[in-house]
């Protein structure tokens, strides 16, 4: 996104010279964590899947100030607080319910130094975009950007296909690769297990940290600290802890 990590950075930088590391949710193979940590930050990354850490392990094998731990964002204690936890790209919508959401929001409330910040980056839902999945193009696969493979010249192309269940506010996600040998010739094509994402307005999210005696220092529309409004694709909630 546009400014994202020079928005993380920033914020990063401050809660350095406060002391300590920051803690990553989230954390997948390292893409905000390592960035962090080549600026001089030190970062804790936190993640659920094994194979996501040991690529980020890889990545950050000869840089000082990248740390990482297998752990669930729902029941994890690291026995320490930070002066800065992150949950970026939506990883916080991977939590369905109420009570998942709540049990996240209640350990980093733990894990958060008095006066620190906790940045939560979720999607600004689109209503009319969603309700267009249930009559027009859900679960129809689109065209959703390619990427050339390192080393071998293959061509990834990626589809996606979402639907959208209005009960549960759940976004369904399904990605396809079609994967081409370096001369265009079709290899294999790839077919992704779906992924549910739940779809968070405004006024929820503003409930659930009530509920745990949190408030919004600031809610941005986008990583250039604009104000959200109706058009805004993005919703960036800062978060302070009470000193």
């Amino acid at each position: 996104w546009p400014g994202e990590l020079d928005f993380y950075l920033d914020l990063a930088l401050e809660a350095a010279r406060s002391g300590g590391e920051g803690l990553e949710i989230g954390c997948g193979t390292g893409r905000i964590a390592l960035r962090l940590a080549q600026a001089g930050v030190a970062v804790l990354g936190l993640d659920i899947s094994s194979n996501m850490l040991s690529l980020a392990r890889e990545k950050s094998a000869s840089l000082e100030g990248a740390r990482w731990i297998e752990g669930d964002m729902r029941s994890f204690d690291l026995g320490r607080q930070f002066p800065l936890i992150l949950i970026p790209g939506h990883s916080f919508q991977h939590l369905l319910t109420a009570d998942d959401q709540l049990a996240c929001l209640r350990c980093i409330h733990d894990h958060l130094l008095p006066g620190g910040k906790l940045v939560i980056h979720l999607d600004h839902q689109d209503v009319v975009w969603l309700g267009g999945l249930r009559v027009q193009a859900g679960g129809c696969f689109a065209p959703a950007g390619q990427v050339e493979e390192a080393g071998t010249g293959r061509l990834i192309r990626r589809a996606r296909a979402w639907s959208f269940e209005p009960s549960t506010q759940t976004a369904i996600s399904r990605t396809r690769w079609e994967i081409l040998e370096a001369d265009g010739t079709h290899r294999e094509t790839l077919d992704g297990s779906p992924v549910r994402l739940h779809c968070l307005f405004r006024f929820e999210m503003e409930h659930l940290l009530a509920r745990l005696g949190l408030a919004a220092e600031a809610v941005y529309g986008d990583f250039q600290r604009g104000e959200l409004c109706d058009h805004s694709s993005e919703m960036i909630w800062v978060v302070r802890r009470a000193a």
